[in-house]
């Protein structure tokens, strides 16, 4: 009853401003079906820039109610809280010269909810013949990781002078201070390595804050990241490549008492063997050749926080006990060193191969496997959820439309239908890559798809292979078609989806050779 009187305030306002009836309809059956899964704050203004409809998020995250924020100009909201100078900037002067703006920040101080530093990413919807209809507005809270990144030298500065004063205490007890010194140098290095991490970290884009899609399999996976966020339990993230599972590692940290500590993540399968061991576990000055100065490993950066051992099925056997001993006892030692170091760090680790096969095949220990698997989350392929599919066309279309500066709006039904009946192999990222290549290739408004999806033979039963063998196949039939061109622009790596590293160690596993 309330959602129809919501919905009947909202098609007053709309009708008495001359909007189409069936247009907002639409729109906010949209809206509502979206909803659940948008988990940032997200508010709808009308032209007038009154609040039309906002999301539980933004009531949460602003302590503000329904009945004092729906028909509200957005500045009068909170007694007046929200008439922030830079607000009125973006919806007064910058947004009525621009369909959107992402990315614009504003700092503020609110009564009830102190200061928060927040990304305002502006649309302008239902635009006909020059007249804003809506204006929609999603808001990011980076109030903790700008907070982290503008005072991470301050800390740095902090300890040094720790360790400053733990020197001139050294003559009052000497064991204290060493022991003080120890763990001062300890965090200072942990610092400076995590600041190289992160530094890292911001040149790559992520899309970790929203999981796109309302399927039911993603609501699961989704209910069972709620449910174990906030324990320390490992996780085992599971499903085929390209489906997204690093995506449901970072929305466990993102939920978890590790959120102000960055994810911390190591590829298993995107370094050499014999750098593994050295890029978990570290190694000191002179451990081998060319280690010309103490590394602190990935498990050291991760202590305190949370660590993402990706392609965890390719990790060699013989650095399987090592790292056994770290999931059971939390310690180990680095290269060059006899010390045992104790961490305390979150484990979450992701794979497309079947660990079970794995280990009767005896490439994978079962002890190790036993500790992993206590909570098993599977993100299902893309082809288990076509439902999915139109929301993360649309996703991705805009995405990469504005990256490479075109404007695409149309996506004809017969480009659609294609998408449906194809089969993604590649999943997600597949799809991400099919849809680039229709963008480049579109010259107008329209959506031209320049891939040929066949669809899958339904009969299978006469083949008999096994998944390895199937997968075989598929690479070899692709190199083929490439001429055997495993990476760069058109390469086997970018059709399948994968990284050039992680294709080349499939290669190396499955015996494929070019002729």
């Amino acid at each position: 009853m309330k959602n129809k009187q919501s919905f009947k305030e909202v098609e007053q306002t709309v009708k008495a401003l001359g909007y189409d009836k069936g247009k907002l309809q639409a729109f906010i059956e949209i809206f509502d079906n979206i909803l659940g899964s948008v988990r940032g704050p997200l508010v709808v203004l009308d032209s007038d820039l009154k609040v039309v409809k906002a999301n539980h998020s933004f009531y949460r995250t602003f302590k503000v109610n329904p009945e004092g924020t729906e028909g509200t100009l957005i500045y009068d909201l909170g007694n007046r809280q929200w008439d922030i100078p830079k607000l009125r900037e973006l919806l007064e002067d910058i947004l009525p010269r621009n369909s959107e703006f992402n990315d614009f920040e504003v700092e503020h101080t609110f009564e009830t909810i102190g200061l928060k530093i927040m990304h305002l990413n502006a649309r302008q919807i239902y635009k006909e013949s020059k007249q804003t209809r809506m204006i929609l507005l999603s808001i990011e809270d980076v109030t903790e990781r700008e907070y982290y990144k503008r005072h991470l030298e301050e800390l740095v500065e902090k300890r040094t002078a720790e360790i400053r004063i733990a020197r001139e205490e050294a003559e009052k007890g000497k064991q204290i201070a060493e022991a003080a010194l120890f763990e001062i140098k300890k965090l200072k290095d942990q610092l400076e390595a995590e600041r190289a991490y992160l530094q890292e970290e911001i040149k790559l884009e992520y899309n970790h804050e929203n999981i796109i899609g309302q399927s039911d399999g993603l609501n699961y996976v989704l209910y069972k990241v709620e449910q174990i966020a906030r324990s320390n339990t490992i996780v085992l993230v599971l499903g085929e490549t390209g489906t997204g599972k690093e995506l449901v590692a970072r929305a466990i940290h993102g939920l978890s008492l590790r959120k102000e500590r960055a994810l911390v993540k190591v590829n298993c399968a995107a370094l050499p063997s014999n750098l593994i061991e050295s890029e978990l576990f570290g190694h000191e000055k002179g451990a081998f050749t060319g280690a010309h100065t103490r590394h602190l490993g990935r498990f050291e950066v991760a202590d305190g926080a949370t660590l993402f051992l990706d392609e965890i099925g390719e990790l060699p056997l013989e650095l399987q006990s090592k790292l056994l001993r770290v999931v059971q006892d939390g310690e180990f030692e680095r290269l060059g060193s006899s010390h045992t170091i104790k961490i305390d760090a979150r484990i979450i680790a992701a794979t497309n191969r079947e660990l079970e096969e794995e280990v009767r095949r005896g490439l994978f220990r079962e002890d190790l496997w036993y500790r992993l698997n206590i909570f098993p989350i599977t993100m299902p392929p893309l082809r288990d959820r076509l439902d999915d599919l139109p929301l993360l066309v649309d996703f991705y279309v805009k995405k990469i439309s504005k990256r490479i500066g075109k404007s695409i709006e149309i996506i004809p039904t017969s480009v659609m239908n294609a998408l449906q009946n194809y089969h993604w192999p590649g999943n997600v990222r597949e799809l991400e890559n099919v849809l680039e290549r229709a963008v480049i290739n579109s010259s107008g408004p329209k959506l031209r798809l320049v891939d040929e999806l066949k669809k899958p033979q339904k009969d299978l039963s006469t083949t008999q292979k096994t998944l390895e063998a199937v997968e075989r196949d598929h690479i070899v039939r692709i190199l083929d078609q490439t001429q055997w061109k495993v990476s760069g622009k058109g390469g086997a790596a970018e059709i399948l989806g994968l990284n050039r590293s992680t294709l080349r160690a499939r290669m190396r596993k499955l015996g494929i050779l070019k002729p």
